[in-house]
């Protein structure tokens, strides 16, 4: 069974960083692609950042310069650092991997206060 967890969310002041992680069950060689999602309560799911197999990424226009997506194949790792965090990032992050199917993460709290 394929699993994704993420981890490093939390209550995060206006301007502060963090670092999320999803850890894949299976090697991330296996994925063509993963993503970061985000959904803040009431809100549509949103796509905040991606990496193909290519290394290629994309990031959503609200957070260009602000986040990071990246990966480290040995620990089978994604992760999305986050700088400069404001209000409006609150959400749940869910990581999502793509093979032949979607695989979604539980998601890690991201709340930033004032």
């Amino acid at each position: 069974q394929v699993q994704l967890v993420e981890s490093g969310g939390g209550l995060v002041q206006a301007g502060g960083s963090l670092r999320l992680s999803c850890a894949a069950s299976i090697s991330i060689f296996s994925f063509n692609a993963m993503a970061w999602y985000r959904q803040a309560p009431g809100k549509q799911r949103e796509l905040v950042a991606t990496i193909t197999s290519g290394d290629g990424t994309n990031y959503a226009d609200s957070v260009k310069g602000r986040f990071t997506i990246s990966r480290d194949n040995a620990k089978n790792t994604v992760y999305l650092q986050m700088n400069s965090l404001k209000p409006e990032d609150t959400a749940v992050y869910y990581c999502r991997g793509t093979t032949t199917r979607l695989y979604w993460g539980q998601g890690t709290q991201v709340t930033v206060s004032l």
